[in-house]
């Protein structure tokens, strides 16, 4: 069974088709990317994968369960995170801090046991530490865990920003344009942490305009185009489709 189902996704908003007809599956363990150029609707694809929008018709399955009506922490408690394309850090917080945060889903202190500082809130908060800890280890970037996340440069932020989505414990990981801002050498570090992500069992869907990462990381793409699909193959079949080139580089 696939890990995540899209059937025949609809997006309006007003009289403008954002989404159209979009159909596609994700398999446990793959790294699928979501290409096509500016205002294709991938973003809007994403926002209703995750909850943020409502789809005007169509399903969305994850693990065999409709998401379709579930608001996004309810989505994000099934076992599906997401980052976004602008980073943002909590302001004033470290980054330990920051991937702290992101462990909330694992939380069982209510407001009234954390006021009166009950016994077991205080392990609870330990657990939660170390294992933020863990993330920033994995993602390389443990000896700034102690320095405010939004002073950390920006390729260092996208690490932090990483962390705090794996803290939630996902089966499947949504990166919304991971290598946004990022340099050569950056970018180049983003794709070995995916990589890195994906080989420890964790599915992740992203979107991309970055072709070099896409093709360097990706098992499947999906191409959209003005909010439909038009392609979805190997990268290299990808690479040599013909209508995909003649979006992005245009007709003689």
């Amino acid at each position: 069974m696939a890990l995540l189902e899209v059937k025949q996704l609809h997006k309006r908003f007003g009289g403008l088709h954002a989404v159209n007809d979009v159909s596609f599956q994700v398999e446990p363990g793959q790294i699928k990317a979501v290409i096509g150029p500016n205002g294709a609707g991938k973003t809007t694809l994403f926002n209703m994968i995750s909850g943020t929008f409502p789809a005007t018709s169509g399903a969305v399955l994850f693990q065999g369960r409709e998401l379709r009506g579930k608001k996004p922490f309810q989505v994000a408690s099934l076992g599906m995170a997401r980052t976004y394309q602008n980073i943002k850090m909590f302001s004033g917080m470290t980054a330990l801090e920051n991937v702290m945060v992101g462990r909330h889903v694992q939380s069982h202190a209510g407001f009234l046991s954390s006021m009166f500082h009950m016994p077991w809130t205080w392990k609870e908060e330990l657990d939660i530490r170390e294992k933020s800890m863990e993330l920033l280890a994995l993602l390389e970037i443990e000896e700034h865990a102690h320095t405010e996340a939004a002073s950390l440069a920006f390729g260092q932020q996208r690490a932090v920003e990483l962390a705090r989505a794996l803290a939630l414990e996902p089966t499947l990981l949504l990166l919304d344009e991971p290598a946004a801002g990022l340099n050569i050498y950056e970018t180049a570090e983003v794709g070995r942490l995916i990589t890195k992500i994906r080989d420890l069992g964790i599915t992740v869907l992203l979107v991309e305009h970055d072709m070099s990462l896409v093709m360097d990381i990706s098992d499947e793409i999906v191409v959209l185009c003005f909010g439909e699909k038009i392609a979805e193959d190997l990268p290299t079949a990808i690479q040599q489709n013909p209508e995909v080139i003649k979006i992005y580089l245009g007709e003689e």
